[in-house]
């Protein structure tokens, strides 16, 4: 079959398409982008576009797809989204003026990780690419956000490290090297994430100083991350700031099972910040601010000075609620600083964003007013850091006017007096259009022709025209004829053709000029972004402070105070998402006490009844008295804990294959594997996948590991009743129980902490509030009665000492089961009954399955 025969055109379009192979080229041509072969059949599915034909007529047409150039940033953004990698295809020369094919390049690969997102919905966010690089033992991880110019970097040493720090930053790319190892890359591939790769990793003078605090593989993944973005932006990136190291011990540790199970930043049944902590606590005021506070509930702190410094600033706003309103008004009216920061590196910032900049600048004088009457020694050093940057506010004065188009090529962007040339070509264009109207006045009272016009084409430029039934009027030398029309002639003077010139030259160079001037505006900013970003860090602290004021006030928190010894006290404590869902009066307090010596709470009660909440309370409580933020107690002492884990809810892991009661055992492993005395963990119904004697023996076994070699502060809670005995062994396990009580047939429940264990589970009483069948509830009912009636000894499972944790054959009774059925049987059928209970069944082929079932079959008949 003879070869398809291709235009210049697709040749070009070809040949950056193998440069390409993972992206969608939209490729220029004229008004539009064009997508052509694969790319226009995929994008007009994703995209909702028309699907046409390049040479239709042809034996072999080329599918093909567009969309116009104005509109493209929206179809971008659509494919973005979805996980695509967009390559945008610029003409690089005028086609009027070309030669041959019109030169074309990639000027930018857009990518999840790399997009720069502008809208309200993504203000508060951050949208970060994480680099991976390195070996086991140690590897390296960076990440950056390109719109506010963040790099930092750090080593970690495991799978399981790296996947929580990627959860952590909602990563949606990930960049790697080709030395990164195959499991790992496996395990990274299975997250769903976008993969990108850097075959070789850039060594330059830019990355050299951007790296020049870091060693290492914290350098090194810093390469690979820079190398990418300088190949996929292929422009300045001069916002970028210095890579920084971090640790992760430097913060409360949790994985990401913990933070989702927590509700930190996502609620976990809609996927959206609504009813999460940082929900409650968002009462920032500029996009900044929200983005440090969400930093900060990821992060929270093992640093009792730093700590005690944020409660001082948090109490100071709290008692001074004028300042603390005077500097809201302020910080309101503070634009994205790091974000138009972004945008002027980038060579994208137009006149509204400098004005924006202009406005957010002028603020910071009234906020060091309202900062220098507070007390000086809480407040001095953010102060020191607030610099005006008042030389660019003053030139943006000068330069931008006040109500500039979102066009930077149209012109009308420059003030008037502030280039004289320009000023020159504005006057030009004004008088020249006024000499026009004077020409065409002073023509028609010389000739006597009311109805002479003097108009504009492209073509033609300036003309005078008369209507033919007015030409015997004008006397034959005085126009040269230019262009005849059906109804009238056209004329031109050389006088005319001169202020022309100057008319069209003065708009094509003023337009020029203003590009001009604002590149260059632009590039002073930019020499000065580095001051921008530290003031913008500064007002994002102030923001963050003094929303956490704001939420103490609201909802009555109060500043927590740090303990040493180990010892818990909160007073009142409260869950503070659920408080603010059904109101301060309907929500009951509760007091978390554990001594310095007391481990374990054993925690029973119905269903229902607030276990889950009053655990969950304590988990938040901590995370907010280590952001810094005051707590929703009544009074609170608190130890600094080093990691925080979590077992709560149902859940299951499909995509690998794990079970429900496989996840529960694997995050239950974490915790004991990872937790030290000072961690904090909370085990939620533990065991209740699994058979009921399997569960209520590995709940003992692992709430003795825990009293025994863990020695962490633990909240256990369990339908096990037969656990509460254990408080008779473990000496560091205190029982505690959620009160419940049943009046007339109906559920009460009272939702308050008590000491001891519960009467019952009220299990039944529970399905009854569902509103399951009367006839189920009077079954179930039944079953219980006979089930409680039967000589089953639960007391036998809580007998092993506490400096024993192997749980003893007795611990777990493998010779009872609960029979629903009580009835008597025979000889025989106690024998096959033995039979079944010890035969190997997990190792017969199917084929001995079913022989030993039909031999049983025939032992009973």
């Amino acid at each position: 079959m003879a070869k398809v025969k291709e235009t210049p055109m697709m040749q070009q379009y070809n040949a950056i398409k193998a440069q390409y192979p993972d992206a969608f080229l939209f490729y220029r041509l004229g008004d539009f982008y064009e997508l052509f072969n694969d790319d226009a059949i995929k994008g007009s599915q994703l995209l909702e576009l028309t699907l046409t034909q390049r040479n239709k007529h042809s034996a072999n047409p080329v599918p093909m797809a567009g969309v116009p150039h104005h509109a493209a940033q929206n179809y971008i953004d659509i494919l973005v989204d979805k996980g695509y990698k967009v390559a945008i295809v610029e003409q690089m020369e005028d086609p009027a003026t070309a030669e041959g094919m019109v030169k074309r390049e990639v000027v930018q690969l857009v990518t999840p990780g790399t997009r720069m997102r502008t809208g309200a919905d993504a203000a508060k966010e951050n949208n970060y690419l994480v680099a991976i690089s390195g070996t086991e033992p140690v590897y390296g991880l960076s990440y950056a956000d390109l719109s506010t110019g963040e790099v930092r970097a750090t080593t970690l040493n495991s799978t399981n490290a790296i996947l929580n720090e990627i959860a952590r930053l909602e990563t949606r790319e990930i960049v790697t090297d080709s030395e990164l190892a195959e499991d790992l890359l496996a395990n990274l591939t299975n997250l769903g994430i976008l993969i990108s790769h850097v075959s070789t990793v850039t060594r330059s003078a830019e990355i050299s100083y951007l790296t020049q605090q870091l060693s290492g593989e914290e350098a090194q993944t810093v390469a690979v991350l820079l190398t990418y973005l300088f190949t996929t932006q292929k422009r300045s990136l001069d916002h970028l700031q210095l890579a920084t190291s971090y640790e992760i011990a430097q913060y409360l540790k949790m994985d990401r099972n913990s933070r989702a199970n927590l509700e930190l930043t996502v609620n976990l049944r809609t996927q959206q910040r609504s009813g999460t902590l940082l929900w409650l606590l968002d009462e920032t005021k500029t996009a900044m601010g929200g983005r440090m506070l969400k930093q900060w509930l990821e992060q929270p702190l093992l640093d009792q000075m730093q700590l005690e410094a944020r409660y001082d600033k948090i109490g100071a706003f709290l008692k001074d609620y004028f300042n603390r309103a005077a500097l809201q008004d302020a910080l309101q009216q503070v634009y994205d600083l790091e974000r138009i920061a972004g945008r002027v590196a980038y060579g994208t910032a137009n006149g509204r964003d400098l004005l924006q900049l202009r406005n957010s600048l002028r603020q910071v004088p009234a906020i060091l007013v309202i900062l220098s009457d507070m007390d000086t020694a809480i407040f001095g050093g953010l102060v020191a850091h607030l610099d005006p940057v008042t030389d660019i506010e003053q030139v943006i004065t000068e330069a931008i006017t006040e109500e500039p188009p979102i066009s930077v090529t149209d012109g009308g962007i420059i003030k008037a007096g502030y280039n004289q040339q320009l000023d020159d070509y504005r006057d030009i264009m004004k008088n020249g259009k006024r000499w026009l109207a004077e020409l065409e006045a002073t023509e028609r009272e010389a000739t006597g022709i009311n109805s002479l016009k003097i108009g504009f084409n492209k073509v033609f430029g300036y003309y005078i025209e008369v209507t033919k039934a007015n030409i015997p009027k004008l006397d034959v030398d005085r126009y040269t004829r230019k262009q005849t029309l059906v109804n009238a002639e056209r004329f031109v003077t050389p006088e005319l053709k001169v202020h022309e010139q100057k008319i069209l030259e003065a708009e094509a160079q003023s337009s020029q000029l203003e590009y001009s001037l604002l590149s260059a505006l632009r590039e002073q900013i930019k020499q000065n972004i580095a001051r921008i970003q530290s003031l913008a860090s500064t007002l994002a602290e102030l923001d963050v402070l003094q929303a956490l004021a704001t939420v103490a006030e609201n909802y009555q928190f109060v500043r927590p105070e740090i303990t040493q010894n180990n010892d818990l006290d909160i007073k009142n404590g409260r869950h503070p998402v659920i408080e603010k869902v059904l109101g301060h009066q309907a929500y009951v307090a509760n007091d978390i006490m554990m001594a310095a010596d007391e481990q374990i709470q054993l925690i029973t009660g119905p269903n229902m009844s607030g276990k889950s909440t009053y655990m969950r309370q304590l988990a938040l409580t901590v995370i907010l008295a280590q952001i810094g933020s005051f707590v929703p107690a009544d009074a609170a002492k608190l130890p600094i804990f080093d990691q925080i884990f979590t077992r709560i809810g149902a859940a299951d892991d499909l995509i690998s294959g794990n079970s429900t009661f496989m996840v529960e055992m694997a995050e239950a492993n974490t915790a004991l594997q990872n937790a030290t005395k000072d961690s904090l963990i909370l085990f939620d119904e533990l065991g209740r996948g699994t058979a009921t004697y399997d569960g209520m023996a590995l709940a003992q076994a692992i709430i003795e590991y825990v009293h025994e070699n863990v020695h962490a502060k633990t909240l256990f809670s369990t339908h096990y009743h037969e656990l509460t005995t254990l408080d008779q062994a473990l000496p560091k396990l205190r029982n505690v129980h959620v009160g419940a009580s049943e009046e007339n047939g109906q559920l009460i429940f009272s939702h308050k902490v008590l000491p001891g264990p519960a009467d019952q589970s009220y299990g039944i009483n529970v399905a009854k509030l569902a509103g399951l069948p009367t006839a189920v509830i009077d079954r179930a009912d039944t079953l219980l009665k006979m089930l409680e009636n039967q000589d089953v000894a639960p007391s036998t499972v809580a007998t092993v000492s506490p400096t024993d944790v192997t749980p003893t054959p007795e611990a777990v009774p493998t010779d009872q089961q609960l029979d629903l059925f009580a009835t008597a049987v025979d000889q025989a059928t106690q024998t096959v009954l033995l039979k079944l209970q010890t035969a190997d069944v997990a190792n017969m082929t199917p084929i001995e399955t079913m022989l030993f079932l039909h031999e049983l079959q025939q032992e009973l008949k």
